[in-house]
């Protein structure tokens, strides 16, 4: 068997849709038959159609010609393609033998390009600009003949859902959250299905916020769509939004109506089924019914359009939820529960009784009677409901309130005369970003299977068209939040594009100084959200670094790099000339998060001192790697100074601790924990920190418990990193399971948010620490295998996604005598990486280890210095012996 191509890609998006920059790469996966599978050179091939690459192998666009090397990636270099077209592409690929292998062809469409928007103007429903606004569009067409290919291309500010001839078109919440001054988003859809020959309708129901809330840009109400359309004889027609398109007089929903949240996020869903117009998204409307859109106010050469690579919104998952009402209601008032916090919406189909109004209220909580609390999260809130009123007449009604995700476990449903039953009259849509879970881990301790199963609950629920710290209270995107959450997301999930959305809405958002915001997209101008907090600000050179280890793609440094320098300038223009920290600056300063315990009088803090070095150093590495060498020895020198400045003056060496600040005498686990995994502790110190912060009962929060677990595994204090993980009192993960929680909290108290994605990190020190799996190099090229297997633990397994394919560990581990064990180790590597087996943690250290592979007939041993051993890509089985020579 040779070589199989597979999995093709652009820029790691599997067909996309809207190709509109100039810069994209094409990568390709390999499955060979024996191992060390990988190519010596590749090929690429771009035409205009698939039967010229699949009869002809011919390209009338691109041939990139044999290139020579070992990588499973290629950038375009072609000429520039055309707005709104498929191209289909294939790649061939030589392995060591020079024995050649195609790939079957795949196609990536382009998106509409910036100069192309000729046909489409932004429009709306007045000259007025109201808060909370709807506008109902609609378009007839006619389709004169076959169809080829058609597109459609749509934005709106802030979201809009679209129908042709009623069927809805694309997805949810979309287009996502942006500063639309910078980019703004559109989403395009492959509508060639849904066109046949004679009249259409296109229609849309488009929101627009504007209440100045946490989470997106009010910028101003509008709506854009423009429909390409390809016909079989190769004749192209156009359709564009502008003053010909109709709006509906009368609307469902009202303009104007309060807000959901504190923060201002989502309106309360009022529809009035009785004001629909019966056939309003279908052809021949009564005119009578509409009137003309207007030209928004949109300046429409200032606003960049920009595809969308994020995945628009899901159902997911159509939940039945449990009836939950106190005894003593009922009818008029039933409460359901989720049985888990979802981010979604409900859903009903009841018989309609004109004029009845059916309530929707949500909440994490009931209140002491058994009914849904008045608030979101730990805000009270009165209007955190959706409501319905019925047309009536013959037939069940269905609505949806599908505008906004909402995010709950309880819902009360109030004012309908008879009894709602689950299942048949009320179901939950779980609804998040389309990102795929490929990621996996179980263990022998079921706890951790429930951890497992919490935490990606919890991050999928906090993928809302950004990457939100909390699905209900916020939905807002912080760096801090994100840095954390991209643990779990960029091992588990296909999070590329959610991770990269966080770096270029952070980009978008920099302030004049180099330092952003504390969340965004938002209405930073407003004195609720007018705040900064700049240790997070710091967190944007680790999620970068994260994002592009993750990848391997340069061009993530090359996009990135001048916002990193520009922020990290800024800090260093405050450094104190005598003692070489910076100090306290503007802004709500957070070592640890939530409830901290760090000592914070200090005017120069440990923390955000430490966090500056690591952020300073990634920008030195960033600049080598894109050939900047001059400014990497800059900020090479700047990270050096820093970390000396930090060590004379926030290391004490009589206690042979980190103190919280200068001139502080408090010292706090957490704190040493992040100076020992930045490399801070004095060689000859490390063992003595260490020993400290094992030793210490558990003081760091969420914040700093990531860092100081990643010292506690790379210390040689596994064991106790594994037990702070799988522990079941206070504080800790496993007492919100076992509290019964599906989702995981804030931090360790039983308050507040319940739903919080940055606190699945623990996760990925599983897959990474204990499972083994570990990235040497970017894009997991070179892979260590570096088991850990903790007393009591009889098996783990873990996959995670890498842009090379998956990687799977498991091992089954028996304790034979003192001193002698039997491990039954499985590993699958993809073809093109190297691996490395490290046995160093297998206990006891100084016992005999003898690996061999089972072949399927027999055992064979394998050459191995001491307890490492090189691999090369493929499956193995493989058995672990330890002994004692007699």
């Amino acid at each position: 068997m040779g070589i199989l191509v597979h999995s093709l890609r652009v820029d790691d998006l599997e067909q996309p849709l809207g190709l509109d920059s100039d810069s994209f790469r094409f990568s390709w996966r390999l499955q060979g038959g024996s191992r060390d599978t990988y190519n010596t050179a590749s090929q690429i091939w771009i035409a205009t159609n698939r039967q010229m690459l699949l009869e002809h192998g011919m390209a009338d666009v691109w041939d990139s010609g044999k290139l020579s090397n070992r990588f499973q990636h290629m950038q375009y270099k072609g000429p520039r393609l055309q707005s709104a077209s498929r191209y289909w592409w294939k790649a061939a690929v030589w392995d060591a033998s020079g024995v050649i292998a195609y790939s079957e062809p795949a196609c990536f469409d382009t998106g509409l390009f910036e100069d192309n928007w000729t046909h489409a103007e932004w429009i709306w429903n007045s000259n007025e600009v109201q808060t909370n606004d709807y506008a109902y569009f609609r378009k007839e067409i006619v389709i004169s003949r076959r169809v080829h290919y058609a597109k459609i291309f749509m934005s709106a500010h802030n979201t809009a859902q679209v129908f042709i001839n009623g069927k809805r078109v694309g997805g949810y919440g979309s287009p996502a959250p942006t500063n639309p001054l910078k980019r703004k988003y559109y989403v395009a859809h492959d509508v060639t299905s849904d066109l046949a020959e004679g009249k259409s309708c296109i229609s849309a129901i488009a929101h627009y916020l504007g209440g100045s809330g946490q989470n997106y840009i009010n910028g101003l109400p509008g709506f854009r769509l423009q429909l390409e359309v390809v016909y079989e004889d190769g004749a192209r027609q156009t359709w564009g939004t502008d003053t010909s398109w109709d709006i509906l007089r009368e609307l469902p929903r009202p303009s104007g109506a309060a807000y959901q949240q504190n923060r201002r996020i989502s309106a309360v869903d009022i529809y009035d089924a009785r004001k629909v117009v019966p056939g309003w998204q279908l052809p021949d409307l009564e005119q009578s019914a509409v009137e003309k859109a207007v030209i928004a106010h949109i300046p429409a050469a200032e606003w960049r359009m920009m595809w969308q690579e994020l995945p628009e919104g899901a159902v997911e998952e159509v939940i039945i939820p449990r009836e939950v009402t106190p005894k003593g209601s009922g009818i008029g008032r039933q409460v359901f529960d989720t049985g888990k916090i979802v981010s979604g919406w409900p859903g009903i189909r009841l018989e309609g009784i004109s004029g009845v109004k059916l309530r929707m209220r949500y909440s994490e909580d009931l209140d002491a009677e058994g009914f849904v609390k008045h608030n979101v999260c730990n805000e009270k809130s009165d209007s955190y409901y959706d409501e319905y009123t019925m047309r009536g007449g013959e037939g069940a009604e269905t609505w949806e309130p599908d505008l906004s995700y909402k995010a709950f476990r309880y819902v009360e449903m109030t004012g309908y005369p008879e009894l709602i039953l689950p299942g048949v009259h009320l179901n939950i849509m779980f609804a998040h970003t389309n990102i795929d879970c490929v990621g996996t881990f179980r263990c022998s301790n079921e706890l951790l299977n429930e951890f497992f199963d919490a935490a990606i609950q919890t991050q999928k629920n906090n993928v809302l068209g950004q990457t939100v710290d909390c699905p209900h209270r916020e939905q807002a995107q912080y760096l801090a939040d994100s840095d954390l959450q991209a643990e779990l997301l960029l091992y588990n999930f296909e999070a590329r594009s959610t991770v990269e959305k966080v770096l270029s809405d952070f980009a978008d958002s920099q302030l004049e100084d180099g330092t952003f915001p504390f969340v965004y997209p938002a209405n930073y101008e407003h004195a609720d959200f007018n705040l900064q907090i700049p240790e997070w600000d710091l967190h944007f050179c680790t999620l970068m670094w994260k994002l592009y280890w993750s990848s391997g793609d340069i061009r993530v440094l090359e996009r990135y790099y001048r916002t990193a320098e520009r922020m990290i300038s800024y800090f260093f223009t405050t450094t104190d000339p005598d003692n070489g920290l910076v100090p306290v600056g503007k802004g709500w300063h957070i070592s640890d998060w939530p409830y901290p315990t760090v000592e914070h009088s200090s005017s120069f803090l440990t923390v955000q001192n430490i966090k500056l070095m690591q952020a300073t150093q990634i920008a030195a590495d960033a600049a080598r790697l894109i050939g900047l060498h001059a400014e990497a020895n800059t900020y090479s020198q700047l990270a050096d100074n820093l970390r000396s400045s930090i060590i004379k003056h926030l290391y004490d060496p009589e206690q042979r601790r980190f103190i919280d600040g200068l001139g502080s005498e408090a010292t706090h686990q957490g704190v040493n924990g992040l100076a020992l995994y930045a490399g801070l502790v004095p060689a000859a110190d490390t063992a003595a920190v260490t020993e400290y912060i094992t030793g210490t009962e558990w003081q760091a929060r969420t914040v700093l418990s990531l860092p100081m677990l990643r010292a506690m595994f790379e210390n040689g204090k596994s064991d106790e990193a594994y037990k702070l993980i799988s522990r079941e009192q206070y504080p800790g993960w496993g007492y919100m399971l076992r509290q019964g929680a599906k989702t995981l909290w804030e931090g360790w108290d039983d308050k507040e948010s319940h739903c919080h994605a940055w606190n699945g990190y623990p996760i990925r020190l599983l897959q990474e620490y204990v499972c083994g799996i570990q990235a040497v190099s970017p894009g997991f090229t070179d892979v260590r295998i570096r088991p850990f297997f903790p007393a009591g633990l009889r098996y783990a397994e873990a996959s995670i996604l890498t842009v090379l394919g998956p990687i799977h560990v498991r091992w089954e581990f028996e304790q034979l005598t003192e001193a002698g064990a039997l491990i039954h180790l499985k590993l699958s590597i993809p073809s093109g990486a190297s691996a490395s087996l490290d046995l160093e943690l297998l206990q006891p250290d100084n016992a005999n280890v003898r690996v061999s592979e089972y072949g399927g007939t027999e055992m064979r041993p394998l050459a191995s210095i001491g307890r490492k051993m090189e691999l090369s890509s493929g499956q193995y089985n493989l058995y672990i012996r330890t002994f004692r020579e007699s």
